[in-house]
């Protein structure tokens, strides 16, 4: 079969490799009809995260078929289809437990695309099947269920929820990519007065206004300005980071009130400035987070109701053998305006 290998830093390829195999009794093997890019990926390109070896195959969220099940599989069969979640959990150790299952200790967590071979292929072997893929209603297309394996859930959990939007607040979003709109999509459900997004990319302030932001904020404006204005210079309830980088982690903590939230999304590949010179007499609550998938049921439900409509991040579509095409315009949003890519199945 094919699939997308890393080969260190800044060097990928779509190759032939050896099709996966059920190794344990609770994995399961699924052919992939639709699977998308994440900006995660790209800071594996750029060597951010070093655990990931050579020799991996990428990728960490997909929809698709169950084609085998290991005999100790309850909850899903072959023909089955299903969303495969960013995030696999054992169900059984401490976080599992408690919901965290993003820091499984069982084998588990974040390990698709990073830690064993991932989601970016024909097919893709899951472990812990049970508790790690949703059997989704026909009801509910693959583009759109895909948007659930992973930005959907993160920017809700680790954005939304750990910043503790809540009614009439002003929610500020630096960065409106994929995450950040997902972020502004989901914070909407807690009727927030005022969602601010802030980007230099008229593309994407664009997509963000038509996701529910209330004020943009681009290029050349002053967002501290902004949100002065808008609070009347108390500073924002929340702030959302979604960039993952060092300017915006610091710009958000100049946004947000006394006694705000900042949330931290996007994944870091440098040291950013924790300025508690400032912050320290601010009350400030600073999260970070990998997401836990908690919430997918949830969403899920939302989205097969119509309260939600994620297909609206989709701005280009690959047969999946595009995948090198598909990894150029992702890469280069300026160019392409590429928010989601979305790669199919022939």
């Amino acid at each position: 079969m094919k699939a997308l290998v890393y080969h260190g830093p800044g060097n990928r390829s779509w190759q032939d490799i050896p099709e996966p195999r059920i190794t344990d009794s609770t994995d399961v093997i699924v052919r992939v009809d639709a699977v998308t890019i994440c900006g995660t990926d790209l800071h594996i390109l750029k060597g951010d995260v070093p655990a990931v070896e050579e020799g991996r195959i990428l990728g960490h969220e997909a929809v698709g078929t169950v084609t085998a099940a290991g005999s100790a599989v309850g909850t899903v069969k072959e023909g089955d289809r299903v969303l495969v979640s960013c995030i696999t959990a054992c169900g059984r150790c401490r976080y599992c437990r408690t919901g965290m299952y993003g820091q499984c200790l069982g084998g588990g967590g974040w390990i698709l695309g990073h830690r064993i071979d991932g989601t970016q292929a024909e097919s893709v072997r899951v472990p812990f099947a049970d508790t790690s893929v949703h059997p989704l209603p026909g009801a509910v297309p693959d583009e759109t269920a895909l948007m659930l394996a992973d930005i959907l859930p993160t920017a809700y959990e680790v954005g939304v929820l750990n910043g503790r939007v809540r009614p009439g607040d002003t929610v500020v979003v630096v960065g409106a990519g994929p995450i950040g709109l997902a972020a502004i999509t989901t914070a909407r459900l807690f009727t927030p007065s005022h969602i601010v997004a802030v980007d230099p990319a008229p593309a994407r302030l664009e997509a963000a206004k038509r996701l529910g932001a209330d004020v943009l904020v681009g290029a050349g404006d002053d967002p501290a300005a902004a949100i002065a204005e808008l609070t009347r210079d108390l500073g924002a309830d929340v702030a959302i980071e979604a960039v993952g980088v060092p300017e915006t982690f610091e710009l958000c903590t100049r946004l947000v009130r006394p006694g705000g939230h900042v949330a931290n999304v996007g994944v870091h590949g440098a040291p950013a400035t924790l300025h508690l010179e400032d912050l320290w007499i601010r009350n400030v609550t600073i999260t970070t987070g990998l997401v836990d998938t908690h919430s997918t049921p949830a969403l899920l439900d939302m989205i097969a109701a119509g309260r939600l409509d994620p297909a609206a991040f989709i701005t280009h579509r690959f047969d999946l053998d595009h995948m090198d095409e598909a990894y150029r315009t992702f890469s280069d949003p300026k160019t392409s305006g590429a928010l989601k890519v979305v790669l199919t199945r022939r």
